[in-house]
């Protein structure tokens, strides 16, 4: 099957770079391009697109605006995915586009090979959370977001098993299923169950949000520690 990719970027050069790398992959074919978000949601209107490569800061309608409009915060059936394309000193904008609705989020220089491999995920359903640079960018805008002291966390946390949550503060902190498996001492089989269980009590479509209710919630704070 081939991945319908649509490129959002206000800086033509990036889309050709983007197009070029994407052109060599048998799986895939680059179907719509827009320079700005607004651009985007019009494109969609006629285009048949599987996976989007979305920017964070363009003119008319930014990519975290065009995001919630196009997965409507996740709960849009049949919608495209979005995968964030971001810079470092943007990071703050990765967490509004995760909430948004996108499917995770990368660095703009990513190795060619990292990003065909994250578009591949979340076509597949996957979301784009292990890479080491999600840990650095949940380090950096951590605390730029609201203080959750004395807000009451989500009830469905008190769902969750000792084990259970134990998995959930290691996806929050960046770990792949393997990884987790490693540090736990259980098998990945054993630790997808965890994690499909965790989403399933949690109400939450992918480990994207579950990466945003365990920040936003304080269970884990800046710099990975557990609350």
């Amino acid at each position: 099957m081939t991945i319908r990719v649509m490129l959002v970027d206000d800086q033509v050069l990036l889309r050709t770079g983007f197009r070029m790398v994407l052109a060599a992959q048998p799986d895939m074919e680059v179907v719509a391009e827009a320079g700005d978000g607004a651009q985007a949601l019009e494109v969609l209107r006629t285009a048949e697109v599987d996976v989007i490569l979305m920017d964070v800061r363009m003119p008319n309608l930014d990519g975290v605006e065009a995001t919630r409009r196009i997965c409507g915060g996740g709960q849009q059936e049949g919608a495209p995915k979005v995968l964030i394309l971001t810079t470092f000193d943007l990071d703050e904008y990765a967490f509004s586009a995760l909430k948004a609705g996108a499917s995770g989020f990368m660095l703009k220089d990513v190795p060619p090979n990292e990003l065909l491999a994250a578009i591949r995920a979340v076509h597949s359903g996957d979301a784009v959370v292990a890479p080491s640079t999600t840990r650095r960018l949940l380090d950096r805008f951590t605390p730029m977001l609201p203080a959750t002291s004395g807000e009451p966390a989500r009830p469905e946390l008190g769902r969750l098993t000792d084990r259970e949550r134990e998995v959930l503060l290691l996806v929050a902190q960046g770990l792949s299923n393997g990884e987790i498996a490693a540090r736990l001492v259980l098998s990945e089989a054993t630790v997808k169950t965890h994690v499909g269980r965790i989403l399933t009590k949690l109400s939450l479509r992918d480990r994207v949000q579950a990466v945003v209710l365990a920040y936003e919630t304080g269970l884990v704070r800046a710099g990975g520690a557990g609350a």
